[in-house]
Parts: C-alpha cells; sequence; structure tokens
C-alpha cells in the first residue's frame, strides 16, 4: 500500500459490516476488491478499505495503520479506557447500529439502583465501561470478564448479573433475565486520529468527510414542495418540521400564489401535510433526498 493512499478500517463481518459498506457506496466510493477481501482498493479516490476485526479497528487508528475507522461507540469507549492519552476523537455519528451497554439481572432479582450490585458478580465482555460505572456509583463489585455468551453467566452459576449490549432484549428474555440500568448508549460511529495530515492525505480525508456528512445530512431528510397563497407563507413556514426558510416563487399563472420548496431534516407525518392543507397549501410533494452537499 502507498503511504499516501488514506486508510479506513471497517468489520470485515458483523452488524457493523454491511452497513458500513453501504455508507461507503453512497458516497460514490467504488471499490476494487482484492482476492482474500481484506483490502478494497478506491477507483478513483487515493483511499484504501481495510476489513479487519471489530476489536482492532480502534487500535488500527490508535497506532497510525489507518486514519479512520468506523466501529461501534461501546468498542471505542472500552478500548479508550485502556489509553491515557489517545490521539483520536469521534469524527461523526452515523445513526445505525444502535444498541446499548446494560445492566442486566434475573428477573426476580430486586434492583434498586447501582447500590444492588454491591459484593456481588457481575460477568461482562466490557470489563473497562463495567468498572467505571461502578466506580461513578461507588459500588464494589467482582467483575468477572467473559468473552462472549454473557447473557448465560446467572444461569451457569458465574455471575449474579450481567452488563451485556442489547438491542432487542429478546436474548435477555429467553435467558431469564431483564434490564435494569443503563452504562452506555452506543451506535455505530466514525473515529479518527487527531494527528493533522497533509497534502493528499488531508486532501483525501476532507473530500471523504464532506461526502460522508452529506450523506449523513439526507438520512431523514425530506424535500417538500406545494402550492400556497402568498399570505400563508408564514403559516407554513412555522409547521414546516426542521426547515430553514424555505424557498418561495411566485406562480406565473395565478396571482398571489406561490410555489413553495423546503428541505426539512425531521420527519414528516401525515399530520404534518393536513397541517399544511389546512393553512392553505395543495399539490403537496415529499420527495426523498438522494444526495446533499452542505
Amino acid at each position: 500500500m502507498s503511504v499516501e493512499r488514506l486508510r479506513i478500517a471497517v468489520q470485515s463481518k458483523g452488524r457493523l459490516a454491511d452497513a458500513s459498506l453501504s455508507l461507503f457506496e453512497k458516497t460514490g466510493l467504488r471499490f476494487r476488491r482484492d482476492k482474500d477481501e481484506l483490502l478494497f482498493r478506491v477507483e478513483d479516490q487515493p483511499i484504501d478499505v481495510l476489513r479487519v476485526r471489530d476489536d482492532d479497528i480502534v487500535q488500527f487508528v490508535l497506532s497510525g495503520t489507518c486514519e479512520l475507522g468506523f466501529v461501534g461507540a461501546n468498542v471505542y469507549e472500552e478500548a479508550l479506557l485502556d489509553h491515557d492519552r489517545p490521539d483520536t476523537e469521534i469524527v461523526a455519528r452515523l445513526g445505525f447500529g444502535r444498541c446499548a451497554l446494560k445492566i442486566a439481572a434475573p428477573r426476580a432479582f430486586d434492583y434498586a439502583g447501582p447500590k444492588s450490585l454491591a459484593g456481588l458478580r457481575v460477568a461482562t465482555s466490557h470489563p473497562n465501561l463495567l468498572k467505571r460505572f461502578l466506580s461513578d456509583n461507588d459500588v464494589e463489585a467482582r467483575v468477572v470478564e467473559l468473552a462472549g455468551s454473557v447473557e448465560v453467566a446467572p444461569r451457569l452459576g458465574i455471575a449474579d448479573a450481567v452488563c451485556d449490549l442489547v438491542s432487542t432484549g429478546a436474548t435477555l428474555e429467553a435467558n431469564g433475565l431483564r434490564a435494569v440500568d443503563t452504562v452506555l448508549e452506543s451506535e455505530a460511529v466514525l473515529v479518527g486520529s487527531t494527528r493533522a495530515l497533509s497534502g493528499e492525505l488531508g486532501e483525501a480525508r476532507e473530500k471523504f468527510l464532506r461526502r460522508l456528512d452529506g450523506v449523513l445530512a439526507t438520512q431523514g431528510t425530506k424535500y417538500i414542495m406545494m402550492n400556497a397563497p402568498e399570505t400563508a407563507i408564514g403559516e407554513i413556514t412555522e409547521i414546516l418540521p426542521g426547515a430553514d426558510a424555505p424557498t418561495v416563487v411566485p406562480l406565473a399563472s395565478r396571482q398571489g400564489s406561490v410555489a413553495v420548496h423546503a428541505v426539512c431534516q425531521e420527519s414528516v407525518f401525515w399530520e404534518t401535510l393536513e397541517r399544511l392543507k389546512a393553512a392553505g397549501a395543495s399539490a403537496i410533494l415529499v420527495l426523498p433526498i438522494e444526495k446533499m452537499m452542505m
């Protein structure tokens, strides 16, 4: 690999792998895949995508092997607690892979707050985050570190409670557990080195981040068009969710009427359309936005 190519790490497999590559494709990057598919080279940009184990992504960024990495916030925060002065930061929150690191206990466990864990055994694959949670709440408990299958620990008599990632809660329920407290809210994030990049590397990084910002800005964003009386513009502007000042264009064939165009960065519900119609709007169209340059 040329040292003048921007290196970005993603999961080779796992819950964030496909969504991360999909996000790449939305930025317009086209991959040329290596035979073993561990390295994807971008065809028209000086960018290499390394597909590695989830647990290695943060270390790749910390060591300077990669300039950027797609990873779960829980993995990133867990890894940072092993480093005194990490030269990394969260560059962007990506809006997918949402889950939470939670304390869970058997249904019969009478949980009345973190103090209920005092003197007990808590199994987890996130020992650093659990220890920070216990320390922040002034609780002394024994941390039982497991690489996986954390939710079965109470049934096997290994632990009294667990600290595990929860998405739907179905796995906890299947093992007779219930979530009782939250240690960390997590989602997919883009992390990067805080070290300054110059030349081609710096330009490639900024161009990629601009495109990524444009893709992220379109998530949940809609483009609304409608016709309306000119006198209703003030009320319509108040109704439009998360919109800046709309574009207003006079209609050539209808005096006193205008066309209103707006980018709405919040959800547009049927109730919103009904309110717009009640304010005098007609021919209301709601369209998805594929690309947007901020």
